[in-house]
């Protein structure tokens, strides 16, 4: 007797090709972010990767195929560009420069993010816009504003845009706080902390400070860092405020009380303060930090559509410019305070 056999559904052969496929264009034009931002520092690998997925959404038709991918760069290496993030952190460092500069740091974080927040809603733009907003200008740019958008759930073209902002004014700081340095008579040192206090993005901090050599390149660096630390207790908060509004979902359960990201930020901040780690691996931990990020900015700009931004207007640069002078005038105001 025989037996008619069974016709099994072959598994897919594109199941790679569609998770690697956008992956690969991810990390190839983080890479050559990182490449253009060696060669010329005023070059940011986040923005240079994001523009280029704006520009393949809004001028290609991308392959439906591509989501998965694109939902992982932005998911999941975002998330762990995050935690390498906290290999920079040396909590020493930030303890040595003094109690002054430590309270300047939380009030720039916690006037800035307030204030900033209230500027955008008083121009009219949504809640999670304005959140994201305040993030990126009070804490650390492009990882503060996708920790935030991880955590409250933003749409992608709220994250994006914010990141767009952030990026856009924290390069225009490269040349206004020498300027204003210069114009208060703030020596090195001042104008480093200065730096520090009111630069949106690392990358950019370290280009300043480069302008006045290496003493001051380490004061400002571990200013901006010091900042950086908040960043933990701004995305346990959010998520406390998340858990509080969000109703039970049926048969489901909530998101952890404290996302494992930044479990994996404090850890990685943690190691870096207690164990010594070698300048090549330091170097190696901030090259992937800096790709992953940017592959992630990628896989966001793919999600959106030019349309989407021109219809919110001159809204979103007035509230980075707003903001941006906020946190300035903060900075200002507390590197005079704790001295010179």
């Amino acid at each position: 007797m025989s037996t008619t056999p069974v016709l099994q559904t072959p598994r897919p052969r594109q199941t790679r090709r569609e998770l690697l496929a956008p992956i690969g264009a991810g990390f190839a034009l983080a890479a050559l972010g990182w490449l253009a931002a060696r060669w010329q520092p005023l070059f940011s690998p986040a923005l240079l990767a994001m523009l280029g997925g704006v520009l393949a959404r809004n001028l290609f038709t991308l392959p439906g195929y591509w989501e998965p991918g694109l939902e992982w760069l932005s998911r999941t290496a975002l998330r762990a560009g995050i935690v390498l993030l906290g290999f920079k952190v040396v909590l020493g460092d930030i303890l040595a420069l003094g109690g002054g500069a430590i309270l300047l740091a939380v009030a720039i974080v916690v006037l800035g993010l307030v204030g900033s927040y209230g500027i955008c809603r008083w121009l009219g733009m949504g809640h999670a816009q304005s959140l994201l907003i305040a993030s990126g200008f009070s804490i650390c740019g492009a990882a503060a504003v996708a920790g935030a958008g991880s955590v409250v759930h933003a749409k992608d073209e709220d994250v994006s845009l914010a990141v767009g902002l952030v990026v856009l004014f924290g390069t225009l700081m490269i040349a206004v706080v020498p300027a204003v340095g210069a114009l208060l008579g703030f020596d090195a040192h001042a104008v480093a902390l200065l730096a520090g206090a009111s630069t949106h993005e690392v990358a950019q901090v370290v280009v300043i400070g480069g302008f006045f050599g290496g003493t001051a390149l380490a004061t400002a660096v571990i200013m901006k860092l010091a900042r950086v630390v908040l960043m933990a207790p701004l995305m346990l908060t959010l998520n406390l405020l998340q858990r509080r509004h969000q109703r039970q979902p049926v048969g489901g359960k909530r998101p952890p009380l404290v996302p494992l990201f930044v479990l994996g930020f404090l850890a990685a901040m943690l190691l870096a303060s207690l164990l010594p780690i070698p300048a090549a691996v330091g170097g190696a931990l901030g090259m992937a930090q800096t790709l992953l990020l940017a592959a992630a900015m990628f896989g966001l700009g793919c999600k959106v559509r030019l349309a989407t931004w021109r219809a919110l207007g001159a809204k979103p640069f007035l509230a980075g410019t707003l903001a941006t002078a906020l946190v300035t005038l903060i900075s200002v105001i507390g590197v005079m305070l704790i001295g010179r």
